[in-house]
């Protein structure tokens, strides 16, 4: 009985669902001394993205929202990682914190009923 039960974890890790293999939706975000860019980003509900912010400034900037509860410092002329979600539908604000009045939105988008997951 002990045998099997050694053979059935690495084989549920092998064969376990697809969803574990695939890869998280990527975005991409650029900060300006302008904005955002794009300075709306639609996300889809209820899944984990991984978020690609791109500083390109000089200066460093800072990517932060109270909403989605991150905060991450980004040197000038380079990209960092933010992990946000999953997250209900709604618009969650992100703004630079750095360089005031530079604001964007993170939209999250509710499936369409109907639609291929």
């Amino acid at each position: 009985m002990r045998r099997i039960a050694l053979l059935a974890l690495p084989l549920s890790l092998l064969f376990g669902s697809a969803t574990c293999l695939a890869a998280p939706p990527t975005f991409d975000l650029v900060i300006h001394d302008h904005g955002f860019a794009p300075p709306s980003l639609a996300i889809p509900a209820n899944t984990r993205v991984k978020l690609r912010v791109k500083n390109a400034r000089r200066l460093p900037s800072e990517f932060e929202s109270f909403e989605l509860n991150r905060e991450k410092v980004v040197p000038g002329g380079t990209i960092v990682t933010v992990w946000i979600g999953p997250l209900k539908p709604g618009k969650y604000k992100f703004f630079d914190d750095f360089n005031p009045g530079v604001t964007g939105w993170i939209v999250v988008e509710a499936p369409q009923p109907g639609a291929a997951p």
